[in-house]
């Protein structure tokens, strides 16, 4: 308690107050921008922190983490160009509902929904850190393993109406993760002797151009024909019953981002597919996602900004990083002579305190500017098309080439927009690809470090009660689209006899 009221104490400083706002809006501008995520921002500013205090450089930093998280999804819903790749699975819905001339409806859940989830990992974080941080220390490669596979069971119904093309996609993004250097046996493969292609193909270039390239290419071919565009007096935010119709697919979402986040993994973007998924999965009329439906937005949106929270339980209690930003703020705790573990609740409460109240700040601060400026932001879709598409393009290249300052990424990117464009004529998705090519490393990854550690007795794999879990939690997954397809071509039989 006493941590507690010291925390409030130094939030009444005007100073640590504005730092708080900065950050939150450095996270939103650097979020939105494709390609330029919250984890690049953190690195750049983490220099500029040697010289501040302790509390107001991890709350500068932790602030711009929970925005950047939000940012992502506005380039995503208005221009089908996810900022940060948690909100590839919000352009599912969410550009098309842009489309449709609900920008203003899509970016007001989005930003409600991202508060709610943040806020809830913030109350998970606080109050549940002590156990889950055992939970988390329960897992190893065999529970990452099994954790993925669960992942990979979901391609056959995460976007599309073909099961089939979403598994040939997934198949084709799980190929993707396999070019580079096996990591147990030192050997090339795919790389085609490019050196660059060692290290393998990150998906963010891909996810740029699967998005953001191939649908550069669709509006250029669609550029002779006349569109109906919306009304700048149209944009409208969600109401109420908008609120209903999303509560249980929000309530949903918390839960999984903030489990998948606590996770040392991919937390945020593995949570935000789950979550779409999910908020698929449990829908009745399961058609609509991926034509605009607003559950489509929320579900992603509350699931990856569950995962903030989240992943910093393992980096505050155990010292291991939940996503790739938390270690970045990890590493700004030990160059400020901080030691991230169990002792770090009893040496620096105020610290502690200072870092939930900055993110809790921060999700309530960019939850106002996002759905207040909601309008604002929706206008973008107003600007003539040979202009705003030029300069998203230009915007998607600076993206993929900032990751590691490479011209092969920026090809990848090209070519990836190019496949994604074909694709689309064609009936696939990108989902499954980008899926596929995330989970894919984690797959082979974890599988090959379980078989060294069990000396490839697979049947080791059944010893561990988790791992179970997760493979019965599979199968069900699998089983459950199956015996609908069944249960669908028994009725067409039934009523063709009738």
């Amino acid at each position: 308690m006493d941590g507690f009221l010291s925390a409030l104490v130094a939030f009444t400083d005007p100073y640590l107050l504005f730092i708080v706002l900065i950050g939150t809006i450095g996270g939103v501008v650097v979020g939105a921008m494709p390609g330029l995520s919250s984890t690049m921002a953190t690195a750049l500013l983490l220099p500029f922190t040697l010289t501040m205090d302790p509390i107001a450089a991890i709350a500068l930093l932790s602030a711009l983490y929970c925005a950047g998280t939000f940012g992502g999804s506005i380039t995503a819903i208005l221009v089908n160009a996810p900022g940060a790749p948690p909100a590839a699975a919000t352009a599912f819905d969410g550009f098309p509902m842009a489309q449709q001339g609900f920008a203003g409806k899509a970016l007001g859940m989005a930003a409600i929904a991202s508060v709610i989830g943040g806020v809830f990992s913030v109350l998970v974080l606080i109050v549940a850190a002590p156990a889950l941080s055992r939970v988390a220390y329960n897992f190893g490669p065999p529970e990452y393993f099994a954790l993925a596979l669960f992942g990979l069971s979901m391609l056959a119904t995460i976007s599309g109406e073909s099961a089939i093309k979403n598994l040939i996609g997934g198949a084709f993004g799980v190929l993707l993760a396999t070019i580079g250097m096996d990591f147990t046996t030192g050997v090339d493969r795919f790389t085609f002797g490019n050196f660059e292609l060692s290290e393998g193909i990150h998906f963010i270039p891909v996810m740029i151009g699967l998005f953001a390239g191939a649908e550069f290419l669709k509006q250029a071919a669609d550029l002779g024909t006349q569109k109906v565009r919306m009304a700048v007096d149209a944009v409208k935010l969600p109401t109420m019953e908008d609120f209903r119709r999303c509560a249980a697919t929000i309530a949903r979402s918390c839960g999984i981002g903030a489990f998948v986040g606590l996770l040392p993994a991919e937390g945020g973007t593995v949570a935000a597919m789950i979550g779409y998924n999910e908020a698929k999965r449990w829908a009745k009329d399961k058609s609509k996602f991926g034509r605009g439906d607003i559950r489509g937005v929320a579900g992603p949106e509350a699931a990856n900004n569950a995962a903030t929270g989240a992943a910093m339980v393992p980096t505050l209690a155990l010292g291991i990083p939940g996503s790739a930003t938390t270690a970045i703020i990890l590493g700004a705790l030990l160059v400020h002579g901080l030691r991230p573990g169990p002792h770090l609740f009893t040496e620096q409460p105020t610290l502690l305190y200072a870092i939930f109240l900055a993110m809790l700040l921060s999700n309530l601060a960019f939850g106002v500017f996002g759905f207040v400026g909601a309008k604002l932001f929706a206008r973008i879709t107003l600007i003539p098309l040979r202009f705003l598409w030029p300069s998203v393009f230009i915007l998607a290249a600076i993206g993929a080439y900032a990751l590691e300052q490479s011209v092969l990424d920026v090809w990848i990117m090209v070519l990836a927009g190019l496949l994604g464009f074909v694709l689309q004529r064609f009936g696939f998705s990108a989902a499954p690809i980008i899926m596929g090519l995330i989970l894919g490393e984690l797959v082979e990854g974890s599988l090959k470090q379980s078989l060294i550690i069990f000396d490839h007795d697979w049947w080791r794999f059944l010893e561990r009660p988790i791992v179970v879990g997760f493979l019965l939690v599979t199968l069900a997954s699998m089983a459950v689209p199956v015996f609908g397809a069944l249960r669908a071509r028994t009725r067409r039989g039934t009523a063709r006899q009738a």
